[in-house]
């Protein structure tokens, strides 16, 4: 990496306007009515660019246009010109169509300038932008007059080599990401596929009983005196999913605050925080925006109906029956309707047991890797700087 760093010391480096390698090019404009929710070619707007599509066309449009204007090579680099300035996909080549004059990019034979490097090269520009209506935008001209640093200019073919190698070190920093990302993936995967088949009951193996029959939503009130950044727990600050909770950066100076004690499960009770859960290892106070759940019912674990409660299943029952149209909140008679298996409290224990061994795992995982990947962008954010932010 040193060798290379000092071998681009040494060369001849021009910064060129975009405009001077290719045309701006994009898409034929595709009309309102011509797309729907579903069909055979994703169209891509700004909102889903570099996402899921949400609209398509149909197949005969897409070959008429693609056939009659322009559209983008394989390999291409498409570029957001509205909302986020300048954020780059890679074409690859799918069948697909684009928003025009939101998704742009610049026609390049790659004589001069690899497309790859281009993208590498717009993650560091300084787009000229300008005010259209109430959001920036990334005009023609301003594209154009985008500058981008190309070493070698007078020799085309060193110049290529030079940036293939830039390209290459990047690509490896990238993959190295990729690969965590993946492994994240994974043991979630990995997860949650054995939860579902330890938390998944035969017919007649289990008890089925009501939330309400175990367990019932406490309505203990307690004065925000004895409450602090540690003990209170705001609807905010409760984790998704298994997630625990993070420390309240404030603390509640009045009204409807609610009890809570050790083992209680805590719920996220208004959108958007109803998949919001918590296992509460102490005791403590919280709103009216969370639902407090205590057992009743000496023959269930508590960490047991806490696993049950923390599944999307639930979380789905939730949403349904959540009442309310600007902040829907969960129905309480609804969620202690909510049917929950009861096998015997040895199995509970068994699987209580197992699953904290996985929680352990993933979450060492979970707290680890996604460090690790900031560690690695940061990485490569400092090396992509080093190759491309020449002195102009």
């Amino acid at each position: 990496m040193s060798y290379r760093l000092k071998m681009l010391e040494e060369i001849d480096i021009e910064w060129v306007n975009l405009g001077t390698i290719g045309e701006v090019r994009m898409c034929k404009r595709i009309l309102k009515e011509q797309t729907s929710n579903i069909g055979e070619i994703p169209f891509y707007k700004i909102g889903t660019f570099g996402k899921e599509p949400d609209a398509y066309i149909s197949k005969q449009l897409f070959e008429e246009y693609k056939s009659k204007y322009s559209y983008p090579k394989k390999g291409e680099v498409l570029i957001s010109a509205s909302g986020t300035i300048g954020r780059a996909v890679i074409f690859n080549g799918n069948p697909s169509y684009f928003q025009d004059s939101n998704i742009v990019w610049i026609e390049n034979n790659e004589d001069s300038v690899l497309n790859k490097y281009l993208f590498y090269c717009y993650q560091i520009a300084k787009w000229e932008t300008s005010e259209g209506g109430t959001i920036q935008r990334l005009y023609n001209d301003n594209l154009r007059k985008t500058k981008i640093p190309i070493p070698c200019p007078g020799n085309p073919q060193k110049s290529l080599e030079i940036q293939q190698k830039i390209v290459d070190i990047l690509d490896r920093f990238t993959e190295l990401t990729a690969e965590l990302t993946a492994e994240l993936t994974a043991r979630k995967k990995q997860y949650n596929y054995y939860r579902e088949k330890l938390l998944s009951f035969e017919e007649g193996e289990v008890e089925w009983k009501d939330l309400g029959e175990i367990a019932e939503y406490s309505k203990m009130r307690i004065t925000h005196s004895v409450l602090n950044e540690r003990n209170y727990v705001g609807v905010d600050n409760l984790l998704p999913n298994r997630g625990g909770k993070t420390i309240s950066k404030y603390v509640p100076n009045a009204g409807n605050l609610i009890s809570y004690s050790k083992d209680n499960i805590l719920i996220g009770n208004i959108r958007p925080y109803l998949k919001k859960i918590w296992h509460a290892d102490q005791d403590g106070g919280t709103n009216g925006d969370v639902l407090v759940i205590q057992i009743k019912d000496q023959n269930v674990s508590p960490k047991f109906l806490y696993q049950v409660l923390a599944d999307d299943a639930f979380f789905e029952y939730n949403m349904q029956h959540s009442k309310g149209a600007k902040m829907p909140r969960g129905d309480k008679g609804k969620i202690m309707e909510y049917r929950v298996p009861i096998p015997s409290f040895e199995h509970q224990q068994r699987i209580v047991s197992i699953l904290d061994r996985f929680d352990t795992l993933t979450n060492s995982l979970t707290e680890g890797l996604p460090k690790e990947i900031e560690l690695r962008q940061k990485q490569y954010e400092y090396y992509r700087d080093q190759l491309l932010a020449f002195p102009k």
